[in-house]
């Protein structure tokens, strides 16, 4: 759920900080799920990428659509193949206080279309560019 969801006030929209804008309530999953396990979760949800947890709690990747589908191309068993072999480590990254405003700059400069949200390592939310679109509407629809 996003915090945006209950904001009421008129402000800058450029203001609203990721904190506002992240869903907090994230799916992930932890190095020894299997790549067909994703696949599930991913197309039976509409996800379009999967956090990847150690025991603690702590972001340790980021599976994607596009990591799938390069282990589809190239043959492999999506059974027998762990998350951890097809992931990408250390992902890009936003913390709570950022801004919408430095956020969006990060999304177009980077190309990406979501990120994990973190505080001291530990996965708490992501944020998708439809996050930032929405709170941006949420705020300004009384912004004169």
């Amino acid at each position: 759920m996003r915090q945006s969801d209950f904001y009421l006030k008129a402000c800058d929209p450029k203001t609203l900080t990721v904190g506002q804008l992240m869903q907090d309530a994230v799916t992930q999953c932890t190095a020894r799920t299997d790549a067909a396990t994703i696949a599930h979760l991913m197309t039976h949800r509409n996800y379009g990428s999967l956090p990847v947890v150690d025991e603690e709690g702590a972001l340790i990747g980021i599976v994607t659509e596009y990591d799938l589908l390069q282990a589809m191309i190239d043959g492999r068993d999506l059974r027998k193949i762990l998350v951890t072999e097809i992931m990408a480590a250390y992902p890009l990254t936003v913390t709570e206080d950022q801004t919408l405003a430095q956020v969006a700059d990060l999304f177009q400069d980077r190309y990406v279309t979501r990120v994990p949200v973190v505080r001291n390592k530990k996965l708490v939310g992501i944020l998708a560019r439809r996050d930032l679109l929405f709170g941006y509407m949420k705020a300004s629809q009384y912004w004169s």
